[in-house]
């Protein structure tokens, strides 16, 4: 039986001097990174005769040797004799893999004619930072890197739509070669984290917030014991959060350690979603197994399933899909609805004596917000006998939502004069008071 790769962590060691990039190879062994690459163009400081071997010697863990120029995204501005000089002494001094550019490869082939120890594998690498070419673009550079001579392909592009990663994927499934294939940037975050579960042969993470070597790296500690990378494997389900944006929600941390408590093998991931039609297309196969569904995307989503549950069809949006087994069809459900209620039930009942029914009988409940979540508490609200009023900037929207239910609509405008009950309920449903922008609420502070 085949042994499956193994998809290595690799941290991005972006150090400003020799002695301080030593020290963060310390760090990524103890934070328990497989590879480091070192870069040696974000060095302020560097001869190679006499820092080569003092990053080399005695390291901790195996090493990627990459001197980025400036034409490739790099910060080194020098002589690329120079640069490409460095590199084959890195190659003679033990360094187990070197990163080639593309465009560079034919030099460095005549530099090291017969002279590349065998310990030493050379990876050769494409950056794109405008966009993800098509699919057949793609395979032709995959095939390109491939006959120059690259023990290792890596491409990386710029992913534009979450849909772009998809393309990176199937480079990586046709691959028989060691291949990393990676998209910069929010939207292809997913290309690292679900880089082990399609076989490429590693994947970059900082140390830190902060020091990143590219857009979107996340950082190695939450590779590890967030999204626990070390074990994903072929057969892991995929799961996660569709929205816009999505980059500040706790989900992938709360569901992420849930799997792991009841020994699912199963990944929870961010997905940075423009189109849901189209996301939804695009990752169709039964890898992907279900979705929570976050703003602004409740109400299209809900169009997109094959089935809907019955209360969210009443309420007319969901934050949930799951794939059926036996057939692959999407169903979609409103769990939205009994959280935010009942939770609102048990807070009251912890500050009122309760004498039986809903707390929320005959109570105001203001619902800010006419998208998918304020149409799930609004729709709650009202059928725990609450008298619901719906304010949103657009008004005409607040009307058909409070039309639908028998309740009052208000502008914001209105909602910062409304004379408050005792006991009035207020539920922000808007995307105001979100990261980044926590401390904006919907209406007026002194109103509250």
């Amino acid at each position: 039986m085949a042994t499956e790769k193994r998809c290595y962590l690799c941290a991005a060691l972006v150090a400003p001097s020799v002695q301080e990039m030593r020290e963060q190879m310390k760090v990524a062994y103890a934070q328990g990174a497989d590879i480091v690459e070192l870069r040696l163009d974000h060095l302020s400081q560097f001869e190679p005769a006499a820092d080569l071997p003092l990053l080399l010697n005695g390291r901790p863990l195996p090493v990627i040797v990459t001197y980025r120029p400036f034409w490739e995204g790099g910060k080194y501005k020098g002589d690329e004799a120079s640069r490409l000089d460095a590199l084959h002494s890195a190659m003679l001094l033990g360094a187990d893999f070197i990163d080639i550019e593309l465009k560079a490869m034919p030099v460095f082939s005549a530099k090291m004619q017969d002279n590349k120890p065998n310990y030493c594998k050379v990876i050769v690498s494409n950056h794109n930072f405008e966009t993800t070419p098509s699919a057949d673009i793609l395979v032709s550079l995959f095939k390109e890197i491939i006959s120059s001579g690259a023990d290792i392909v890596k491409i990386v592009t710029t992913a534009e739509s979450i849909t772009d990663v998809w393309k990176l994927f199937q480079i990586l499934a046709i691959s028989q070669v060691p291949t990393i294939a990676l998209a910069m940037g929010e939207h292809g975050l997913i290309s690292r984290l679900l880089c082990p579960k399609y076989g490429g042969f590693l994947t970059f993470g900082s140390l830190a917030s902060g020091k990143e070597s590219a857009s979107g790296q996340p950082t190695l500690s939450d590779m590890r014991n967030a999204y626990g990378l070390q074990h994903v494997n072929k057969q892991t389900k995929v799961y996660g959060i569709i929205g816009k944006p999505v980059g500040h929600s706790k989900s992938p941390f709360i569901h992420n350690a849930a799997f792991r408590k009841v020994g699912h093998d199963g990944i929870y991931v961010p997905f940075l979603v423009d189109n849901v039609k189209d996301f939804l297309n695009v990752y169709n196969t039964s890898d992907f197994a279900g979705f929570s569904v976050t703003i602004p995307h409740k109400e299209t989503a809900l169009e997109c399933c094959d089935e809907v549950d019955p209360l969210a069809k009443a309420i007319g949006a969901i934050n949930t899909i799951v794939k059926r087994r036996n057939d692959g069809k999407l169903i979609g459900y409103n769990t939205d609805c009994e959280g935010a209620i009942s939770a609102i039930e048990d807070g009251l009942r912890g500050m009122i004596s309760s004498t039986g029914g809903s707390p929320l009988m005959g109570r105001y409940f203001v619902v800010t917000g006419a998208g998918g979540a304020g149409k799930a508490l609004a729709y709650g609200a009202k059928d725990r006998g609450a008298k619901v009023f719906i304010a949103n900037r657009n008004y005409d929207r607040a009307k058909s939502l409070a039309d639908s239910l028998g309740g009052e609509a208000l502008s914001l405008d209105q909602l910062n004069a409304f004379c408050p009950v005792n006991g009035m309920i207020l539920a922000n449903t808007t995307s105001l008071g979100m990261h980044p922008n926590i401390s904006e609420t919907p209406i007026a502070k002194p109103c509250i």
